[in-house]
């Protein structure tokens, strides 16, 4: 998942005798291509309600947010879960080559036990639809979809095309902030600790994502590129958050540093200081070692992609009203 000029995309042109400027496993935005080539999952979990002729009427559900527990969990990676995203990248079409290597995964380590008290996290992603609701109260800034991205200008997809400041400036709109690293991680790992936001085995039917190629986008998932927020219900963690593998790769609040503190540490707020901010989740454009939920990416903070967007998360309970 690494975002900005990641190793092995450098070693992939090495490898292959050609130049890659693109940042991360990512798509060259200079070629249309359909945002999808089959009809759209279901786009959220909708509401039955008995209508007066007897039919169920559908109605989608308000914004919701999901109320992670405080804990203890193992943020990091071990060895063993270096080697498994070794194996991963290896199953890829272009895998076994120099691109696996244990170095691409060395920032994960070392595994290390974290204390998070109670906090609450955006069911979904930011949609363009609530980004243009902070829009419209001229706290927000309008996106750049006009410079090329049109076709992710739809209500229901991520907003993307967001630097960190933009991500930042919403969550505050919203009561919220960006969540912290480990936040985000204790998330998609569930209580249970897994590797992918489902369980502890790849499914590539349960994400959105791409491929490691030379093309990098993957159509077999329903989608060649953004997703409606939620469309994959059974990708979701068992506190029934969506997304928090692939569709767009999520700006988090810390600085990145290479490395953990190996140490028990209690509501970790990472570096205080650093170049770049961290991005985590994977993307459309990303193959299955950046969908694990240890796997951390880090951009420039004024970067804009068409695969990355963010969540909010809340130190308080929502308004019950």
């Amino acid at each position: 998942m690494l975002a900005a000029r990641p190793a092995w995309i450098a070693l992939l042109a090495v490898a292959m005798g050609t130049a890659c400027a693109g940042a991360g496993p990512a798509p060259t935005d200079d070629r249309p291509r359909a945002t999808r080539r089959v009809p759209p999952a279901p786009v959220r979990a909708a509401r039955q309600g008995a209508s007066s002729e007897g039919f169920l009427a559908l109605t989608a559900p308000p914004f919701e947010r999901v109320h992670i527990q405080a804990s203890t969990f193992l943020m990091g990676s071990a060895q063993s879960e270096v080697q498994a995203a070794l194996e991963a990248c290896n199953a890829e079409p272009l895998g076994e080559t120099e691109i696996c290597e244990k170095r691409e995964y060395a920032n994960e380590m070392s595994d290390h036990e974290v204390y998070l008290s109670d906090y609450w996290i955006d069911r979904t992603e930011v949609t363009v639809e609530r980004y243009r609701a902070c829009v419209a109260t001229g706290v927000c800034s309008e996106l750049p979809y006009a410079a090329g991205g049109a076709r992710f200008d739809v209500p229901d997809l991520p907003a993307v095309l967001v630097s960190w400041f933009d991500a930042r400036r919403f969550c505050g709109w919203a009561g919220g902030r960006l969540p912290t690293e480990a936040e985000w991680e204790r998330a998609a790992r569930g209580s249970a600790g897994h590797r992918y936001p489902w369980g502890n085995v790849y499914n590539a039917f349960l994400a959105n994502h791409g491929r490691l190629a030379w093309d990098e986008l993957d159509d077999s998932d329903g989608f060649l590129e953004l997703a409606p927020v939620a469309s994959f219900a059974d990708g979701a963690t068992a506190d029934g958050v969506h997304d928090l593998a692939g569709n767009a790769e999520e700006w988090v609040a810390d600085f990145y540093a290479p490395s953990y503190v190996e140490a028990s540490v209690v509501n970790p707020r990472g570096p205080a200081a650093g170049d770049e901010r961290v991005v985590r989740g994977g993307s459309y454009a990303h193959p299955r070692p950046s969908l694990r939920s240890a796997t951390r990416g880090h951009s420039l903070a004024d970067e804009r992609r068409t695969w990355r967007g963010f969540r909010c998360a809340y130190d308080d309970a929502p308004d019950a009203n």
